[in-house]
């Protein structure tokens, strides 16, 4: 079953977004032939050859439409170029199919008159759409409804028929085609628009990916700049010493060697800092990696007690693993990071966050796993999954508890008590 639903559940949201347009123009082509080249008025039998060459007609400018219309797509999400010489050809094709059906009705006994109105209306307006599409500026896509509504009302005119008969045929290509150009222009809009937030969210994404990687640097450096530049001077004085014979570079280079040792375990402790993950740290990390990719992060320190390192360094590790999940899954836009005690002592961390996906997308990670590893040789344990029934829909919730774990004030340990 998940092989048959994957195709669907694998893509992002603006690919649905996508596929869902790309699905309900294509049927429009189908709308066009069922409804509007087979109807019983045009048929074959009923109207002989008129009636075959207005069919494959409308079948023609349907898969036009439908051609057009997804190249049109592709130019609205930056896929390839604008598709002119296919509206061009469709402008024709949409033109033919307006003078065929007006100039075979002007004798009754080739082709129905009201069977050639409903044509020519029907066909016109996905026409109108399709061609919508293809346009940049608001002010063109309006445009496009009154002319073709004018201009089939002329074309009757000039082929003899009678002012009501243009009348019809100009407010029914009006209004049919309004209605289209603004679903077909909406949907390309909406279409972009989802396009151009997926684009940002990455790009936020990236950001605090990069962020986090320049506090790290900032943090090294800050280590290792002084240490580096006392370095580069003793050695340099080193070296001059001993070109004068001078013994007091020896000296000089054992203390290089002393400085140098220092520096490599002060680099150590940096690095374990940034592996061995301390939750105060975290969580002004989380906050600042979330904020920097536009999700509005609250944390929440309800138990303000100092905590056992080692219970500080499993609950960061609980943060970060949580903070890159919300980064990597779902649509995010709020996130709240709660610390509290819980009963007979236990301290409870949760991290909720919306936008969460109904269901995990592909298989799962083994972020989650190695946080229970961690938090099972405390004693403690993870629960990760969207809400309940009944709860906020589409909000993801991680709660780590460790029991027991409840120590004395920031005051108490300093005292030793």
């Amino acid at each position: 079953m998940s092989r048959l639903t994957g195709w669907w559940k694998d893509r992002g949201s603006a690919a649905k977004v996508e596929l869902y347009t790309r699905v309900s123009f294509h049927s429009f082509v189908l709308i066009e032939i069922l409804s509007i080249g087979l109807m019983p008025y045009v048929s074959v039998e009923r109207a002989g050859p008129a009636g075959l060459l207005v069919l494959l007609l409308v079948c023609a400018h349907a898969v036009l439409c439908g051609l057009l219309t997804s190249r049109a797509l592709d130019w609205v999400v930056e896929r390839r170029g604008r598709p002119v010489r296919l509206a061009l050809a469709t402008a024709a094709v949409s033109g033919a199919v307006v003078l065929v059906p007006l100039a075979l009705a002007t004798d009754p006994g080739t082709l129905d008159p009201k069977a050639a109105t409903t044509v020519v209306i029907g066909a016109l307006c996905f026409g109108v759409g399709s061609l919508t599409m293809a346009l940049k500026s608001v002010r063109h896509m309006r445009s496009v409804p009154p002319a073709a509504a004018v201009g089939t009302a002329l074309a009757a005119l000039a082929l003899g028929h009678s002012g009501r008969q243009a009348l019809g045929l100009l407010i029914g290509v009006l209004i049919s085609g309004l209605f289209l150009a603004f679903t077909y222009g909406f949907s390309s809009w909406l279409l972009a628009t989802v396009w151009e937030l997926d684009r940002a969210r990455e790009l936020q994404t990236r950001l605090a990916v990069a962020e986090e990687r320049l506090r790290f640097g900032r943090d090294l450096h800050d280590v290792m700049g002084r240490n580096l530049a006392v370095i580069a001077l003793k050695s340099e004085l080193a070296v001059q010493l001993a070109r004068r014979g001078r013994p007091e570079a020896v000296d000089q280079m054992v203390e290089v060697q002393r400085i140098a040792r220092e520096s490599q375990r002060e680099v150590r402790d940096v690095v374990r800092g940034y592996r061995e993950a301390d939750l105060a740290v975290e969580l002004e990390g989380a906050r600042g990696v979330l904020s920097a990719a536009g999700i509005d992060c609250r944390v929440e320190l309800l138990d303000e007690r100092v905590l056992p390192a080692a219970v500080q360094s499993a609950l960061g590790w609980v943060v970060r693993e949580a903070t890159t999940n919300v980064l990597r899954h779902g649509d995010a836009r709020g996130c709240v990071i709660r610390l509290a005690g819980g009963d007979a002592g236990a301290v409870v961390l949760v991290v909720e966050n919306d936008g969460a996906p109904p269901e995990p997308a592909g298989p799962p990670g083994s972020g989650l796993a190695g946080l229970r590893e961690r938090l099972a040789a405390l004693g403690g344990s993870l629960q990760a999954g969207t809400v309940p029934a009944g709860g906020p829909a589409g909000v993801f919730r991680l709660r780590a508890e460790i029991p027991g774990q409840r120590p004395g004030t920031a005051h108490d340990e300093e005292a030793g008590t």
